[in-house]
């Protein structure tokens, strides 16, 4: 076999794989999306097909605010999702320039010693975490959940940015200090401006984590009224365990948000995984 038909087997291979993931990928949603549409009779019927004809009735009931929790559930997700990224984005903002900017003793130890939180899923510091948040009362609130996400997430945050800042020229920094500009200056004034793809991930990457989140809010929260999206969805599916046609409506409009946020932002992303800060 010769180069040419090697690369072509190869190439073929290659899209036969991507296609079979797209699919595992899409079928779900595929399914999810259309039967939101049918009745429960459609959808034992033909779950693959058309709907016919389209039913709309269970997207107005969850769409209306007077007879459904799901706008309910949305505001809570959003201000925790706000919330977990605003600090996650101000702490590995910090941390990240702190190690690749400044020089104090032990600053690679330390470094490393916040990277081992990269081996600890938050399933398996779960129990201690709740006791210690029980203790100071952060229990069936926002912030229980707020901190402890921006935590988990701290470790890897860290890891990128300070990678991304230790690229900004070191020209930059002993010319804002001529001009008169302190660490923080140079922060704000120029490390941040400079480094908007890296943040940006960041802050998508925290933004669909805190949105999908579950088992936090699960053991955090107790009252229904505080009850984010994830949790919505399981209270909705105790109530409609036998219509799962209202279930995939509420699935759908629980995905949209997410969705778009991250098509929104998805340049940026590969922008700041793949590229440095500013070019020599």
């Amino acid at each position: 076999m010769n180069k040419t038909n090697t690369n072509i087997v190869y190439k073929s291979l290659k899209i036969v794989f991507l296609v079979i993931i797209i699919v595992y990928t899409v079928f779900p949603l595929y399914v999810m999306f259309l039967g939101g549409f049918k009745t429960i009779g459609q959808l034992r019927k033909d779950l693959l097909g058309i709907p016919n004809p389209v039913q709309l009735d269970t997207f107005a009931h969850l769409l209306n605010p007077a007879s459904s929790t799901f706008w309910r559930s949305l505001k809570n997700s959003f201000i925790i999702m706000v919330g977990t990224v605003v600090f996650d984005v101000v702490l590995c903002c910090l941390t990240g320039f702190t190690f690749a900017r400044i020089k104090f003793f032990g600053r690679e130890f330390l470094y490393n010693y916040i990277l081992l939180g990269l081996l600890f899923p938050l399933a398996v510091a779960i129990l201690p975490m709740y006791l210690q948040m029980r203790d100071i009362g952060l229990i069936d609130t926002y912030l229980g959940i707020m901190l402890p996400q921006a935590a988990f997430n701290l470790a890897f945050h860290t890891m990128l940015t300070r990678s991304f800042f230790e690229q900004i020229p070191q020209d930059l920094e002993e010319a804002a200090t001529i001009d008169g500009c302190g660490k923080l200056g140079f922060l704000l004034r120029m490390v941040i401006p400079l480094s908007k793809p890296i943040i940006t991930t960041i802050a998508v990457l925290t933004l669909v984590g805190s949105w999908n989140q579950f088992l936090l809010p699960l053991l955090v929260l107790n009252d229904e009224k505080k009850f984010t999206l994830p949790l919505g969805v399981m209270q909705y599916q105790g109530q409609y365990a036998t219509d799962w046609a209202k279930v995939l409506a509420y699935l759908t409009l629980s995905l949209i948000p997410a969705v778009f946020f991250y098509a929104l932002a998805q340049k940026e992303i590969v922008a700041g995984l793949t590229s440095g800060a500013v070019k020599e």
